[in-house]
């Protein structure tokens, strides 16, 4: 719902560029997919070893780190229409630097930019409802949009799941089982034959 609430925030429009911070990770991958869906070239900024997965969701990679705008100005030519921040650290700058208008930059990281420059900051709040809900889960059930699962783990390990978020270097989402490890094989089962 916060990749929803971003990406609905910037309204990407066929044609467009969007360019998606952090493209690899938990919200990124779902905001990228979704900003394509809605008809725009979507650029996802990450590192060298997520190339290949941002390529697979149809995302053109661009390295973050030093030298970004100029590697996103080589990247979009014709300029970036929208950019949604969803790591913080200086994105809200680049897009600035980039011309993006500050009604078409989202974060969801940096309470700051939204202060100095007036950017948008909707979050999954802003997206919280049995439709949104709905609209998503149907463009799982038909394939269109791809959740990417970087780790199941019982719930007992809930630390251990915030320590691997807040490294900031997961791809796509951390899913905490309450189903006991023992239980899961049987329980995978039953969700696949439908009952």
């Amino acid at each position: 719902m916060t990749a929803w609430a971003a990406v609905d925030a910037v309204r990407p429009a066929p044609g467009e560029t969007v360019v998606v911070s952090a493209a690899a990770g938990g919200v990124g991958s779902l905001a990228a997919q979704l900003a394509r869906l809605r008809g725009a070239t979507v650029i996802g900024t990450a590192g060298p070893h997520n190339a290949d997965f941002l390529r697979s969701l149809g995302v053109t990679h661009v390295e973050h780190g030093p030298g970004l705008t100029d590697r996103l100005r080589a990247a979009a030519p014709q300029g970036v229409d929208a950019y949604i921040d969803t790591f913080g650290q200086g994105n809200v700058d680049t897009a600035i630097a980039l011309g993006v208008k500050p009604q078409r930059i989202n974060t969801i990281a940096d309470g700051r930019a939204v202060a100095r420059y007036g950017v948008r900051s909707e979050a999954q709040e802003g997206a919280f409802s049995r439709s949104v809900v709905a609209e998503l889960s149907g463009l799982v059930s038909e394939g269109l949009l791809t959740v990417p699962i970087s780790a199941v783990l019982p719930l007992e390990q809930v630390q251990e799941a915030y320590r691997q978020v807040q490294r900031r270097h997961t791809r796509g989402k951390i899913v905490l089982s309450l189903v006991p490890e023992e239980e899961r094989p049987a329980v995978a089962a039953r969700i696949t034959s439908g009952l």
